[in-house]
Formats: structure tokens, C-alpha cells, sequence
């Protein structure tokens, strides 16, 4: 081969590595090691028309308490403006669909339109297939949008007047979608699509799965059968990987991952939760890692004893490094004596602080987290001592939805910090001599939350 026909070669190999994403999704050494590091690119979703239903009847939606779903797109949108602040590329599942191919979108949306046809006179099914058929063919993007995120149900009846027909329509919408964090987990190694606790949630992963199908980033596993993950349970930490079982998280799901050497660190921490609340349905919400050698812990969690259902236990899984198979190196040891043993300082979370997701942070870089606002002026000056930059973020409608800063973000991409590769970031320090609404907006004196019973009652 002549040198030029090799050098054209040479730049149409780089120009397909630069362009094409399926082959910069395989060479992203951008893929998350550990949750101190910084954060480059994360995907959301702003909750909108789907969240209705949840909050209509709060419990069947697998929320905490009725929240004002306007308010909350608007806190939503704020939280996103603030991590753009600070240099994070965020990408919404709505700015995916705009682009996903719409051929994609209607065989999606196709899987979630029901035709319920039992109380027709004389069903016709063939009949009924065309119509939906026809009907799909027909819709804007828009509405395959709305038809996804709402999985509507058409129960048919037959009737004399007008068409013929009349209805009752039904929605499963995906209410829950804002959570992120729940679909999926990126690891070292890649995206992999979980398998939800609740029958409700399922199917938003499927959606999660076209986002990353369309940016090129291919899903590496797909839980399956008996297996259950949720990633507010999954936490990488260096050189070793942190995952939840318990309520939303089984043995089954961890193994898979196991097998299939998804998670990318040789050492894996199962970290077992015997309380089962829905309170603390995931790790991240009793437990979380601000830096290398900084985590915070709920307090109730942190000093608990062997006979108490909130001590957690960790079982230890290790590997030789260049193989594949993991073994049980230690069970039902001491979680708090184990992240202690790795050199992390614990910040204990009070009740009343706990109760106000302030466990549920984001770190967008070490000792740099993103904070529900209102917590109390001790757990401020905690963070302040161990000079933790915190940004208050207000989300007081969409925490009843029992979840916060981290459970609404999937961290896509973190770049590690070197000396030769620093980061700036928006520095905002902690709240000291200025006081802060409940909603981590400036004012008069800070607020805390009202507590009876161990639940939130009052703003």
C-alpha cells in the first residue's frame, strides 16, 4: 500500500473514532471508578404530565406524601442549571427523543398501547390490531413520546350511538422516571439495565435502554429472570465496588454481575441491609462517599449493634487481578468497621436531618457535593470542618417522592484528578454566618423540618 492510500486510512480510522459513537462508547476511559471524582457528563429526566397519577394517590406511586408536580419540574430544572454551572454536561431523556430515529420511538411506544377489546359485542382482533396499527402509524413524535411515558390502555365497549364505540381509558405512566439513578448502573466496564423491585418501574427500563442505545453507548448486561437491581444501590469506590442487597437489590442481580465481570473492580462489597424501610430502600439513602477518605453514614445506622435490623453486615468478594472469577474472601463483617479499615472518616447523619435526604447527595468532585437545603446547623458545621464544599439545592416537592440529589442523576462520565489535570469548578462554600430556607434559598433565619414519629410533617 502506497503512503498516501496509509495515511488516508490512518485519518479515516481517526475520523470514525472521533465521530462515530459506537466506537467512542468502547474506547471511554471517562467511565465512572470512583463517586468522588469529577463529574463530567450525567443523564436526567424532568418529570412532567406522567407524574400526575403518582401523586394522586401517593403510596401506589411509590412516593413518600402529594407534591405539586409543576413546582417540581421547576426545582427539577433548577438542579440541572446548577450542575451546568459547574461545567457538567447534562443530557435529558426529552433531549433524547427528540433525536432517537422515529421508527424507534413507535416500536416502543407500540409495546405500551393497549387495545383492551373483552367488551366489545363482537371482538374482532385482527380488526383492533390494524386500528392501533394504523392509529401509531399516524402520531407525531410528540405524542409517541406522550403514549410511552403514559402507556395507556383502551378498554373498548360496544354501544348504539354515535361511532359504535365507547371507552374508559387507563394509564400505567411512568411516574418514577425522574429517578435516574434506578434504571441502570455505569460501571468501569459500562451501562448495565437493571431489573426493578416493583412490577410498576420495569418498564422504564426500556426506555433508559433506547437513550443508551441511541448515544451510542450499548448496554454491556441486562439483569434477568429472578435477578433485581436498582442502582441507588451501586457505588464505586476506587478500587473496589459497593453494592446494596436487600430491598430493591437481590443476590441473584450481584451475581449476574459477577459472572459476567461487569463490575470492573476486582474487590466487591455486598453490603447488606436487614431493616428493609422503604425509607432507606437503596444504600444511597442511609449511606454515601463525598471523597477517598470521607463518607457519611446515618447515625442510627453508624452506631448500631449485632442485634439491632439496622447494623449492616458486608460480605467480601475478591479476585486475583487478570482473572475473572470472584470468591468469597469474608462474610458478615462489620460494614462501619470495614469502610473505617479503608481509611474513611464517617460524618453521622441525625434523624432529623436523615429524614430530609441529606444522606442523598451528589459528589460532582472530591469533598464538592450537591445537598437537598434545610439541614441543621450541626450537620452544616460538620461538613464545614471537614471542608466539604456543599451547594444547597431546593427540592422540598420533589423529595417526597422519597428520593433526592443522587437518586435523580446518572453519573455517565467522572474524570479522575491528577496534579496535571485539575478541574474548576464553581466554588460554593458551605453555609456558615448566612442563613437558608428550608429550599437552601437565602433568608431571615434557617429553617428545619417539623419531625413526629420519625416522619417529616412540616416546612
Amino acid at each position: 500500500m502506497k503512503k498516501k492510500e496509509l495515511l488516508f486510512v490512518a485519518l479515516s480510522i481517526a475520523m470514525l473514532t472521533l465521530w462515530h459513537p459506537q466506537v467512542m462508547a468502547q474506547e471511554n476511559t471517562n467511565l465512572p471508578k470512583a463517586e468522588w471524582d469529577y463529574a463530567k457528563l450525567i443523564l436526567m429526566h424532568t418529570p412532567g404530565q406522567e407524574l400526575f397519577d403518582g401523586v394522586i394517590h401517593p403510596a401506589a406511586g411509590l412516593f413518600e406524601d402529594y407534591f405539586d408536580v409543576d413546582k417540581a419540574a421547576e426545582e427539577h430544572q433548577d438542579y440541572i442549571s446548577m450542575l451546568r454551572n459547574n461545567g457538567i454536561r447534562v443530557i435529558t431523556v426529552a433531549d433524547i427523543l427528540k433525536e432517537v430515529g422515529i421508527d424507534s420511538l413507535r416500536a416502543l411506544a407500540s409495546n405500551v398501547l393497549t387495545y383492551d377489546i373483552s367488551g366489545l359485542n363482537e371482538p374482532d382482533e385482527e380488526m383492533s390490531e390494524n386500528d392501533r396499527q394504523y392509529v401509531l402509524s399516524r402520531m407525531s413524535r410528540a405524542d409517541l413520546v406522550r403514549c410511552i411515558l403514559l402507556q395507556p390502555t383502551v378498554h373498548l365497549r360496544s354501544t348504539d350511538n354515535n361511532t359504535g364505540y365507547e371507552a374508559t381509558y387507563e394509564h400505567e405512566p411512568l411516574m418514577n422516571l425522574y429517578f435516574t439513578r434506578d434504571q441502570s448502573i455505569t460501571t468501569p466496564r459500562g451501562h448495565i439495565i437493571c431489573n426493578m423491585n416493583s412490577t410498576q418501574r420495569s418498564p422504564e427500563t426500556s426506555l433508559i435502554n433506547l437513550c443508551y442505545e441511541h448515544l451510542g453507548r450499548k448496554p454491556i448486561l441486562h439483569i434477568t429472570g429472578e435477578g433485581r437491581l436498582e442502582g441507588g444501590d451501586y457505588i464505586p469506590a476506587g478500587k473496589i465496588s459497593l453494592i446494596g442487597c436487600g430491598m430493591r437489590t437481590n443476590d441473584e442481580g450481584i451475581r449476574q454481575i459477577m459472572e459476567a465481570d461487569a463490575f470492573g473492580h476486582d474487590t466487591v462489597v455486598v453490603v447488606r441491609d436487614h431493616k428493609f424501610w422503604q425509607m432507606q430502600m437503596h444504600l444511597d439513602t442511609h449511606f454515601n462517599i463525598i471523597d477517598s477518605d470521607l463518607c457519611t453514614m446515618v447515625e442510627s445506622r453508624l452506631n448500631a449493634t449485632p442485634a439491632d435490623p439496622e447494623y449492616v453486615t458486608c460480605d467480601i468478594y475478591g479476585r486475583q487481578p487478570g482473572t475473572k472469577e470472584y470468591k468469597l474472601v469474608e462474610r458478615d463483617k462489620s460494614f462501619v468497621e470495614y469502610i473505617k479499615g479503608r481509611g474513611f472518616k464517617i460524618i453521622p447523619i441525625k434523624e432529623e436531618d436523615e429524614l430530609h435526604y441529606a444522606n442523598n447527595f451528589l459528589a460532582i468532585a472530591p469533598r464538592h457535593i450537591m445537598a437537598v437545603g434545610g439541614q441543621s446547623e450541626e450537620l452544616q458545621t460538620r461538613f464545614r470542618e471537614a471542608g466539604v464544599t456543599v451547594e444547597w439545592i431546593p427540592l422540598e416537592s420533589l423529595i417526597d417522592g422519597y428520593g433526592a440529589a443522587h437518586c435523580m442523576t446518572q453519573v455517565l462520565e467522572r474524570q479522575t484528578a491528577t496534579p496535571t489535570n485539575t478541574i474548576a469548578l464553581k466554588a460554593v462554600q458551605s453555609q456558615t454566618e448566612e442563613a437558608y430556607t428550608l429550599g437552601g434559598v437565602k433568608g431571615a433565619k434557617t429553617g428545619v423540618a417539623v419531625y413526629k414519629g420519625g416522619k417529616r410533617l412540616a416546612r
